[in-house]
Order: structure tokens, then C-alpha cells, then sequence
């Protein structure tokens, strides 16, 4: 027996790119629910004109409340979750039609699947952008969001499995675009470390930064996708700046003394860690064992 399946896609102004998503399920979902987000372009028509169910809510910042509200109107056995600007390939399509003729029972209750980005024209394939896998695929009633972080995982109530085909996320087009998402973004994560009652300090203005840049330029060998991947990088430690400073915002713009002597202390701490990161990727980069046992020699003596 075939089990039902809901397509769940929320949308604000994504005329450009709704069509591509719906065109990529329309054959294969038994019902296709559009949340608008009070979309100002041509989103609902195009969403009617595919026959989806649409339903008009209110464009909060925290989105996954209306993506739950989506799940909650769902009818299908199984709910697919995805965005406006995302595509579901043919063989993620055969995968999941696997999974809709197997015993309910028997599988998993929610699915991990990988996301391929396309961010400016080019598929991003290291740093935080592959495989980026994302919960999307659940039984109906067993998932949902949390509504505590915009960048938050589906929340499966059972056990969980892995599809391997990855779907298709168009991201950003534009630069334009990147600064546009980035005001939404990091005010909500900066709204969540304040409810966490995060303890801000002068400190994080270079350790937010600095921190994420390592880490995705280096230690998750962002350096492997060129221009894009330092540009990305980049744009990523700014991105945690953003944050800082709206959580300073929040906090009024509270006074910190900030004295030349910690500032170079924490300097140097940065630069330490710059150096060992730097180290690291000469060693994953060299092909000479001998050159690789002296790098690694040199990298324990800085710890």
C-alpha cells in the first residue's frame, strides 16, 4: 500500500522561484499546502494555479510558526517540508516514493536529507553548505519546530533515518539579496541568545567573527570552493558581527571598558589559533609524508 504524501511549502514574495518548487512535486504529492507569508507579488496566483491549498498568515519574524501551522492543516501520512526556493530531484523523488510503499511501522518516523546550495550561481560543496542535511521528510503528527531559532531542525518525536539524494536550494542570487536575509536573520538569533541570557562581553565583537571564519574557511575546508567559498566565509563572520551588535543594541549599548593590553592579549589569541588552523590545512593539503610528520610536530608544540 501507497501512503499519502503532503508537500508543505511556505513562501513570501518568491514568484521567481515558487513555480521551480511546485513543478518538481506537483506529479508526485497527493496534496500540496502553500503557507503565504502575505506575499505582495504574483506567490498565491501561481501557488492556485498548480491547485495548491493556500493559506495567508501573518509574515512573523519566526517563520516555523506558520510552517507548523502548515503541518497542523497537512492530510497526508507523510509530510515533505520545503521552501519556496527549493526543487526535489528526480532521484530524491524515487527515494522518498520507497519510502511512502513501506510500512509505516517499519520505517523511521522523520529523514534527514542533504541540501545542495547554489549561492551565486556555483554549488557550494564544503563549509557549512554541504551536505547540510536538513529534517524534511516526517510522519504525519511526529515533527515539528521548536519556534526558538529561525535556523532550527524539525523536531521528530521517534526515530530518525538518512535519505541519500540530496534536494536543490536555490539560494542567494545577489548580494543584494544576502544583506536583505542577513537583517531577519541575525536579529532573530541575537532575540535567542538574549532569551538564553547570554552574558555579552567585549570579547565576542572579535570572537564571534573571527571564530566562524576559521572554522568555515579552514576547518571545514571552505578554501576547497575559491572566490566563493572566502567571500562566503567572510560574509559568514560578518553575519555573527551583525549579531553582536544587535544583541549590544538590546542590551541599550551598554558601556564595556575595552584597555589596549587585553585587546592585544586577545589579539594574540586570535592569531593563535589563525595559525594553527593554517597549520592544519597544510597538513590535509600535503602529499609529502615526511614535510606532513614536521607540520604535525609544529602544530603540537603551539598547543
Amino acid at each position: 500500500m501507497k501512503h499519502t504524501l503532503s508537500v508543505v511549502i511556505s513562501a513570501y514574495n518568491e514568484e521567481k522561484k515558487l513555480e521551480t518548487c511546485l513543478s518538481s512535486v506537483v506529479n508526485f504529492a497527493d496534496e500540496i499546502l502553500v503557507i503565504d507569508n502575505t506575499s505582495s507579488d504574483k506567490t498565491v496566483k501561481i501557488a492556485e494555479s498548480f491547485k495548491a491549498k493556500v493559506f495567508i498568515k501573518e509574515n512573523n519574524l519566526m517563520l516555523n510558526i506558520n510552517k507548523n501551522y502548515g503541518f497542523e492543516k497537512a492530510g497526508g501520512d507523510w509530510i515533505l517540508n520545503l521552501d519556496a526556493d527549493e526543487e526535489v530531484t528526480g532521484e530524491l523523488k524515487n527515494e522518498i516514493q520507497t519510502i511512502l510503499k513501506s510500512d509505516m511501522t517499519q520505517a523511521k518516523k522523520g529523514y534527514w536529507i542533504p541540501r545542495k546550495n547554489i549561492i551565486f550561481g556555483k554549488w557550494i560543496q564544503y563549509g557549512l553548505w554541504w551536505p547540510d542535511k536538513q529534517m524534511r521528510l516526517f510522519q504525519r503528527g511526529s515533527g515539528k519546530f521548536q519556534c526558538r531559532h529561525i535556523h532550527e531542525y524539525i523536531q521528530i518525536e521517534g526515530e530518525m533515518g538518512d535519505l541519500t539524494n540530496p534536494y536543490i536550494h536555490y539560494n542567494y542570487d545577489s548580494i543584494s539579496q544576502y544583506l536583505q536575509k542577513l537583517e531577519r536573520c541575525t536579529t532573530s538569533e541575537a532575540l535567542a541568545l538574549k532569551e538564553s541570557q547570554y552574558q555579552l562581553s567585549w570579547f565576542d565583537a572579535l570572537r564571534f567573527p573571527l571564530s566562524d571564519f576559521i572554522k568555515i574557511f579552514f576547518a571545514q575546508n571552505g578554501y576547497r570552493d575559491g572566490l566563493h567559498g572566502l567571500v562566503l566565509s567572510l560574509f559568514q563572520g560578518f553575519y555573527s558581527f551583525i549579531v553582536f551588535t544587535k544583541l549590544w543594541e538590546m542590551e541599550q549599548f551598554s558601556q564595556k571598558s575595552v584597555t589596549l593590553p587585553t585587546m592585544l592579549e586577545e589579539l594574540k589569541k586570535q592569531k593563535h589559533e589563525l595559525s594553527y588552523w593554517i597549520t592544519s590545512v597544510k597538513i590535509r593539503e600535503s602529499r609529502n609524508i615526511f614535510y606532513t610528520i614536521l607540520l604535525k610536530i609544529k602544530r603540537r608544540l603551539s598547543l
